[in-house]
């Protein structure tokens, strides 16, 4: 295929909604497939010189350019049901994404995308969860300087509101093993093992309801010990489960614990835990700390805003 022939990006490289063709095409005979082996088969097809082909970016030199735009196409597709995720980082296509293949090549852009009814929900839920958290998504004025970098900061956590939706479900579709894991290596991040602590993954079994625990010491003198279960939103955490990890807390004489959740707590679950001095984190607090400590993710592109130093005029 003659890449040029596509609609270019930055660096003369093919844009993510460039690559939505392809991907259907590449999904049409139904097979599940990685989306790792999706982004790579897909961009090997365009047959871009080498120096496009294995270019990455300034501030990410790990991440090749093309195959992020192919699975920035995936993420869109999926978003608005073109393709389905039946597990973990594996897609296949839908009955809709099957359907749009009947198009023209050039029917199937960005605005067509966006203006499916899974896509235009989804956004909808954005923009109603940015509301309870009191974010104004107000119009631009081009000769404001602050409307400028307020815009710039709404966008950012737009998208980043996004990304953590879909971290939340990889994180549901993972093995229960792999969040419990995951919740260490997090509050490892976070500063809690200290410099000479240790943190572990308690065993399956028998483990009296305590999935992790790291020591911040290494006398193990301050102990946190951690609870983690993986639920869907729909599943709601109730007190009994905070009394029953307070009770393993209390038979190892432990005085400090944190448990966490994909899914949410109830009132009196919240009202029990501090009584308890037992720290929740719920799925919307967890995808944030996951992005502010960058666990499972990585940042895509840095921006820098200056403004004029008065300071340095002044002497």
């Amino acid at each position: 295929m003659n890449y040029k022939e596509l609609k270019l990006g930055r660096h003369g490289i093919p844009t993510w909604d460039a690559m939505i063709p392809l991907i259907l095409e590449y999904l049409s005979d139904g097979r599940p497939v990685h989306s790792k082996k999706i982004a790579k088969d897909v961009s090997d097809s365009l047959e871009l010189p080498d120096e496009l082909r294995q270019a990455t970016y300034i501030n990410n030199p790990d991440s090749i350019m093309i195959e992020d735009r192919v699975k920035w196409g995936i993420s869109e597709l999926f978003t608005s049901g073109c393709i389905e995720r039946p597990s973990r980082a594996i897609y296949e296509i839908t009955t809709l994404g099957k359907e749009l293949l009947k198009l023209d090549k050039s029917e199937l852009t960005e605005k067509k995308i966006h203006s499916l009814p899974d896509y235009v929900s989804h956004k909808k839920e954005l923009l109603e969860r940015n509301k309870r958290k009191n974010i104004e998504n107000e119009s631009v004025d081009d000769e404001s300087d602050d409307n400028v970098v307020e815009e710039l900061v709404t966008k950012t956590e737009l998208y980043n509101n996004e990304i953590a939706t879909n971290l939340l479900r990889s994180i549901q579709e993972a093995e229960p093993t792999f969040f419990e894991k995951l919740v260490v290596k997090l509050l490892t991040k976070m500063g809690y093992k200290g410099n000479n602590g240790t943190a572990k993954v308690t065993q399956p079994t028998n483990d009296f309801g305590i999935d992790g625990i790291i020591n911040q010491d290494p006398l193990g003198t301050n102990t946190v010990y951690l609870q983690a279960k993986r639920y869907k939103e729909s599943n709601v955490v109730q007190r009994p489960e905070i009394d029953r990890f307070f009770g393993a807390l209390s038979r190892i004489h432990a005085d400090r614990g944190v448990f966490i959740t994909t899914s949410h707590f109830s009132e009196s679950a919240i009202e029990t835990a501090k009584s308890f001095s037992i720290v929740l984190i719920d799925g919307i607090q967890l995808t944030n700390l996951m992005l502010q400590y960058q666990v499972g993710v990585q940042v895509k592109q840095s921006l820098e805003l200056f403004e004029i130093d008065d300071d340095f005029f002044d002497n």
